[in-house]
Parts: structure tokens; sequence; C-alpha cells
């Protein structure tokens, strides 16, 4: 049995790789499969635009795209002609997948930033434009292949994604009001390897965030204190003590729960920023072309 992964960027590789580390042959979509780990079967192919040719075999299918801009028409591209032409693929294959997995975003609930704490049963509030995007290619996926996973992740941090990392190591952490903020490490989020291999009965939905909605500044400040293990030449990191949050007022952002997730069976790697980002700071792993 084949596992196809349309978008093999870094987490779609990251998947690939464990389910060929599980016996399956897998085949990754990409425009540059030639990036592609020898584990994984490359093949050339532009979804935006073009239908590609699907093993009748295929027993999984992950969609995991990225845009390749924030632009509506890059979301377009991503969430929403990439799907259709995909799935048109297999039905044209007259293939009958067992489990297909969107990777999808919290973004669907872009317009809530009132601090309250969100699960798989709290309504969509997508930002007009890319979050509609988002929310709309999940609804597409869902009329064409009703009983799809799909899998909402949160800020997606990991080797090659420190940003943070590197503002607080600049001695430049934050401005602006305090808040809560939402993260998954990549390795975390290859849970698509679990939803579709390891669970007997999956819901259709989960959400991809780690153990602990983090205060912006408690990352920031953790990040900080772990400056031993940081380039000597690199400055004093500082957070911004005028956006620290006073403990009185409300924090903005949101709370993403996890529960779902924990209660399929899945164990996290790294439960929450702190082991996380001691695995970036230890230099461990590298970001998939």
């Amino acid at each position: 049995m084949t596992v196809v992964i349309a978008g093999c960027g870094d987490l779609g590789t990251e998947a690939g790789l464990r389910f060929a580390a599980a016996g399956h042959r897998v085949l990754g979509l990409r425009r540059r499969p030639e990036l592609l780990p020898s584990a994984i079967e490359g093949r050339r192919i532009d979804l935006a635009r073009d239908i590609p040719e699907i093993p009748a075999d295929t027993d999984i299918v992950v969609l995991a795209l990225t845009p390749d801009t924030r632009s509506v028409d890059g979301y377009r591209h991503a969430y929403l002609d990439a799907p259709a032409h995909l799935l048109a693929a297999l039905e044209q294959a007259g293939a009958r997948p067992r489990r297909i997995l969107l990777v999808s975003s919290t973004s669907v609930w872009g317009d809530i930033d009132d601090g309250r704490v969100l699960d798989e049963s709290s309504p969509v509030a997508p930002r007009p434009g890319t979050g509609e995007i988002v929310y709309a290619g999940e609804c597409l996926v869902r009329l064409r292949a009703p009983d799809a996973i799909v899998l909402r992740l949160s800020g997606l941090y990991g080797p090659g994604r420190g940003r943070l990392l590197r503002q607080v190591r600049d001695g430049v952490a934050h401005s602006g009001p305090d808040r809560y903020t939402n993260r998954i490490h990549r390795d975390d989020a290859a849970a698509i390897v679990h939803l579709t291999s390891a669970v007997a009965e999956p819901r259709r939905l989960y959400l991809g965030s780690d153990c602990e909605p983090a205060v912006r500044s408690d990352v920031a400040e953790f990040l900080a204190a772990q400056r031993g293990v940081l380039p000597a030449d690199a400055g004093t990191p500082s957070v911004d003590e005028s956006a620290q949050h006073d403990g009185r007022t409300p924090l903005a952002g949101k709370q993403l729960t996890n529960a779902r997730l924990r209660e399929s069976g899945f164990r996290f790697a790294y439960p929450t920023y702190r082991e996380g980002y001691a695995h970036l700071l230890s230099a461990e792993g590298a970001r998939h072309p």
C-alpha cells in the first residue's frame, strides 16, 4: 500500500520519513522532488495547476500544503486548488484510501482575541481573506471526502524556525501588549502519522497544539534565561517590561486545548515550549529542504 503526501516540505517530509520507517511506500508530491530524501519517492507536480497520477493502491493521503506567499492567491492555490486537483486524481485512479488527512490551521479562529479557551467544538471565526480560504479548504475536503481527518495546527516551530529565539538572542524579545500564544514543535506535528496509522476510529477534527498555551513574555524570559547556551557575542537578551502582563487585566490571544489529540493516545515529545526550545538550543535536528 502507498502513502501519498501532497506538499512534501519540512513537515510533510518528516511525516514521510516516519511512514517509510514503518514500512510504507511513500510518494511525495512537490515541485522540486530532487530535494527529498531517498526514502521518499518524489514526483514533480504543481498541484495548484495540475492533476497528478496517483497509484490505485493508495491507502493513506496527507495534504500538508503551505502557501508560496501569504497573499489571498497563495492561500487559494494551497487550500483550494491543490486539494481539488488531488481529490480529482484519486477519483480518476479509482483509489479508495483508508485515511485522508488535511493539515489545516488554527487561523480559522483568527478573529478570536479575548483569551478564551478553544477546542474542536468552538465555532470558527476566520479573519476575512486568508483565514476564510483556510476554512473553505476544510469544507471542500469534507464535501468531497466526508471521512477525512482535519488537523488544525497552531504556530509551527522547530529546526530552522527559531524566529523568537533569534529575537531574544539579539536582545529584542517583543513589543506590544502581552498575550497568550500557542505552538507545536514540528516533530509533534507529525501526529499526522499517529492519526492515520495508529488510531482505529479517528475523529473528524483534531487540534494540534502543545500542552501549554503560553504567555508570550514567559516564553521570551525562558529563552533569555538560556543565554548561556547562546553565542557569547549575541548581547544580553531582554524582555520589553512595558509589554509584560500585570496579572490583573485579561490577556489577549486564545488558549488552545489538545485534549482530544491526547485522548487518541498521542504522546508529545515536546509537551511545552520549554522542552521544544531546549531541543532547538541544543542544535539537534534539521529542517527538511
